[in-house]
């Protein structure tokens, strides 16, 4: 039987590096996709030294048909598409004014139009039982001051994710969002916002990477709720939890104090 297939975003470090040897560890076969060819050459030795197999490649993800090329290519060697995730992603933190427009129409490239592609490239390839992965954020839950255009991007991808739940679900494919708060990786260097000083930095990638692994193979229960959006850490749960609950100002009052210097 042909294992398992996995095409991963991002991949030379941080949260997708850790995903896909998570996965290798489990005997699927990995797709490592990222601009970071240097950091594609050791993952793949990574992932080979496990036992697993590699199938690594440059990709820019803000490049349709360079995404489109990677997944039909991807399939034609391994013979399937179990799992795509889209995990590649930029953050820009401070004040919205203060960071060129340039930049943030950057960030929109990478973390919308990359997800639309990577969802774009799978779908021709995704069966019954295989599931697209979106990387959301906590950010999404209510949006975040000096990250006003990634939380923003965040907004996108939950609202796609839903969507495509409902539009795929017929046909068998699982389309989920994860959302972790702040992850301690090479993104997050330098950031420091009302925010992160309030909640701190208390998720690694490999939490972020265990818990991916666990929502592509869901328990009994999971899949009798149809959970669509998987809240990573502590903190985002109980986050979560609130923001269903508690009033619309009230959300805004919490969050404009975790946003206070």
């Amino acid at each position: 039987m042909t294992s398992r297939t996995v095409f991963i975003t991002g991949a030379a470090a941080g949260i997708g590096r850790a995903t896909a040897l998570t996965f290798a560890r489990k005997g699927w076969t990995v797709g490592g996709y990222d601009l970071d060819e240097a950091g594609l050459a050791t993952l793949a030795t990574e992932i080979e030294a496990v036992g697993a197999t590699a199938v690594v490649g440059r990709l820019d993800v803000t490049d349709a048909d360079a995404f489109r090329d990677a997944v039909d290519d991807f399939v034609q060697q391994t013979g399937r598409l179990d799992v795509l995730v889209n995990n590649a992603g930029i953050l820009l933190a401070g004040k919205f004014e203060d960071i060129d427009v340039a930049r943030h129409h950057k960030e929109i490239d990478v973390n919308v139009r990359g997800v639309v592609n990577g969802a774009h490239a799978a779908h021709p390839h995704l069966k019954p039982g295989s599931t697209l992965v979106n990387l959301c954020s906590a950010s999404a839950i209510y949006g975040q001051a000096e990250l006003a255009n990634y939380s923003a991007t965040k907004f996108f991808v939950r609202g796609l994710t839903e969507a495509l739940d409902i539009e795929w679900g017929p046909q068998g494919i699982r389309v989920v969002a994860l959302w972790p708060l702040f992850v301690q990786t090479a993104m997050l260097e330098g950031v420091r916002t009302g925010t992160t000083d309030t909640l701190g930095v208390r998720l690694g990638p490999q939490d972020v990477a265990d818990e991916i692994l666990a929502t592509v193979e869901p328990g009994r229960a999971a899949r009798a709720i149809h959970q669509v959006h998987f809240p990573v850490g502590r903190q985002t749960q109980v986050l979560s939890v609130a923001s269903r609950f508690s009033p619309a100002w009230l959300t805004r009052v919490v969050n404009k104090r975790f946003a206070a210097h």
